[in-house]
């Protein structure tokens, strides 16, 4: 075979790619997907990782498979996420806590913006300061007396060290100047437990999971984290109109691919997800978990994680918070 038959082989297989990547695209997917989720059942993410998985697997007849795998702040699932085959039969859904991840876990073997491909967020949940109702506190006031006059005699509980509900804490304690001890668990639905019970006194949970417990009168609001108030809390003060005016996060929840997942296949995903999340049926859970949703193209959703990174990434510098493992 001479030089010009091989270059026009090779041309030609070039060619063929993309048309074949397509080809891939239209029909998947073939078989079940799984969606890790890097909690375990029951926490917040769960509140938009079942729903998700439910509608793609109806508009796409397969199934869409949610895989818990809680531990480390989410970074545990996460490493597992980053060493699936990119097939486009392996997602991940994340949140917040990878991009604080990024500065405070020192032996993890990933970097988020490395190891997966961006697709959407899924939805904003403002995190609500809720406590158990055993306390007397009718305030964040009622709690910074007791908090000062008291130190180290309330606790608040977290999904882990470095989840979002531990950065806050940590941000409440400095900006209050109070002490309180972290109580980390290993997801939500664990720490929730323990706060139902009474052995966890407040915490910083995300909307999406304190909801139904706060309708209860289970647990008892005193300020919500987000700019403004949520609708489903409307005489809950904002942290900012209570004078903590730098003290604003909003959790929110992703989906990404593992990188190297072929491009056409992304973008089906994305398209996809984001008609879910213009369903109604989606939109009205979502509106019940107090969330705004997401949707917006990856590049967007690119440059919004870099920023989160680096704002995280300041807030635990400025905490000293370190975790070595």
């Amino acid at each position: 075979m001479n030089r010009r038959t091989v270059l026009g082989a090779l041309a030609a297989a070039a060619l063929s790619l993309p048309l074949a990547f397509s080809a891939a695209a239209q029909s998947w997917p073939t078989k079940p997907v799984k969606l890790i989720n890097p909690f375990p059942a029951g926490g917040g993410t769960d509140v938009f990782a079942r729903p998700l998985g439910a509608k793609l697997g109806a508009n796409l007849g397969q199934t869409f498979i949610i895989e818990n795998l809680g531990g480390a702040g989410g970074t545990i699932g996460a490493q597992t996420a980053a060493g699936a085959a990119p097939d486009g039969y392996t997602f991940f859904i994340g949140a917040i806590h990878h991009t604080i991840a990024e500065s405070l876990y020192m032996k993890k073997t990933y970097k988020l913006e490395q190891a997966f491909e961006p697709i959407t967020v899924l939805g904003y949940v403002p995190n609500v300061l809720v406590i158990h109702p055993k306390h007397p506190f009718k305030s964040v006031d009622d709690v910074v007396k007791y908090a000062k006059a008291n130190p180290g005699k309330l606790n608040y509980g977290s999904a882990g060290s470095g989840a979002s509900h531990h950065l806050a804490g940590e941000l409440f304690k400095r900006l209050a100047g109070v002490d309180l001890v972290h109580v980390p668990y290993k997801g939500i639905g664990p720490m929730m437990t323990d706060l139902l019970g009474g052995v966890v006194d407040l915490a910083f949970d995300g909307l999406a999971s304190s909801s139904a417990q706060i309708k209860a009168g289970k647990l008892i609001p005193l300020a919500v984290t987000s700019p403004q108030r949520s609708p489903l809390l409307p005489n809950v003060p904002t942290m900012a109109e209570l004078g903590y005016k730098d003290f604003t996060m909003t959790t929110w929840y992703a989906l990404w691919g593992i990188k190297g997942t072929p491009q056409p296949i992304l973008d089906k995903m994305h398209a996809e997800t984001v008609k879910v999340l213009n369903d109604a049926d989606i939109k009205k859970i979502w509106e019940m978990a107090g969330a705004a949703p997401g949707g917006q193209p990856p590049k967007e959703f690119a440059a919004f994680i870099s920023s989160e990174i680096a704002k995280w990434g300041k807030v635990v510098k400025d905490s000293n918070i370190r975790i070595d493992n």
